[in-house]
């Protein structure tokens, strides 16, 4: 084998090492929710945003809550018995307003109890969301930050202050 053919095998295993490290983590984390649904009697949700450095060579990948999240956690919701508690993990930096607006209003209409659980932080949208529960835990340390809802790159609060001290004409 030549330094051509080496490096070529370099580069391959170095791009499907982070794909292989991330199923190996999934699968971990599906075992210990699993465990946790038949520990508690309830339908687990997660909902974590985090940066994490699994895109195209390292950089890191900042997540927040969107219509994807919205859809998928709509989804949990509905195909979930009635009667069963939903234990909701939220870790995020907030997000879309319609999206955590329609999650927090599905949680609310789920006659089943739900709990919110907060490992560190929920943040604007993050808060919407776990205010929608029944009860809610949190770590210690662990924050709920303001809601702010923004309209573009301003606070919608700013916004609204300028129509009432500005003629709408």
């Amino acid at each position: 084998m030549d330094f051509l053919n080496i490096l070529w095998i370099f580069f391959i295993i170095a791009s499907l090492q982070p794909v292989i490290r991330q199923r190996i983590l999934e699968s971990a984390r599906v075992r210990i929710l699993r465990q946790l649904e038949g520990k508690r009697g309830s339908r687990v949700i997660v909902l974590i945003h985090r940066q994490e450095t699994l895109a195209l060579l390292g950089f890191p990948l900042a997540r927040y809550i969107d219509i994807q999240d919205s859809e998928d956690v709509l989804r949990a919701i509905k195909l979930t018995d009635p009667a069963l508690p939903i234990d909701l993990i939220l870790h995020t930096p907030g997000g879309l307003v319609l999206a955590a607006g329609q999650i927090a209003f599905a949680l609310r209409k789920h006659p089943g109890k739900v709990t919110v659980f907060v490992p560190h932080y929920a943040m604007s949208g993050g808060t919407l969301v776990a205010m929608a529960a029944d009860e809610i835990a949190m770590d210690d340390n662990a924050v709920l930050g303001p809601v702010d809802p923004q309209l573009g790159q301003f606070p919608a609060a700013s916004v609204l202050r300028v129509l009432d001290q500005k003629n709408i004409n």
